[in-house]
């Protein structure tokens, strides 16, 4: 039953901010941390944050830790990533995942194709 869209990407220049939203529903935020991801092509999924189902505390990832802010809005069953101060290295494609049945990842934990379940990803893209 868990659904994912994502939505939000577009072109932005070096130092801009976007604002990607993952729209699924008010009992799967309830039941499930959600994790953005993203997937350049020729490379891995990397992560880049996740905010947890108890108390929406948030995780930031790597490269991208302390430019984006992970937030949700449970009753109308959105997770939001706010990205600041893009990089043209953060060309991707971004993607919000969780586990296909509750208590089957946790922020922090792994997501694999076995497990995971994603949204069709939406493009970004940092160029002058």
């Amino acid at each position: 039953q868990v659904q994912l869209a994502e939505s939000g990407g577009d072109l932005v220049q070096p130092g801009g901010s976007l604002r990607l939203s993952c729209t699924t529903s008010r009992s799967t935020l309830e039941q499930y941390d959600i994790g953005w991801f993203r997937q350049a092509p020729g490379k891995d999924r990397e992560r880049v944050s996740c905010i947890k189902s108890s108390d929406g505390s948030t995780y930031s990832y790597d490269d991208m830790k302390g430019r984006t802010t992970t937030s949700k809005d449970t009753a109308e069953g959105t997770v939001y990533l706010q990205m600041d101060n893009l990089k043209p290295q953060d060309t991707s494609v971004y993607y919000c995942g969780t586990a296909r049945a509750p208590d089957h990842f946790r922020c922090g934990g792994q997501l694999s194709a076995h497990n995971g379940t994603w949204g069709q990803g939406t493009q970004v893209t940092v160029s002058s």
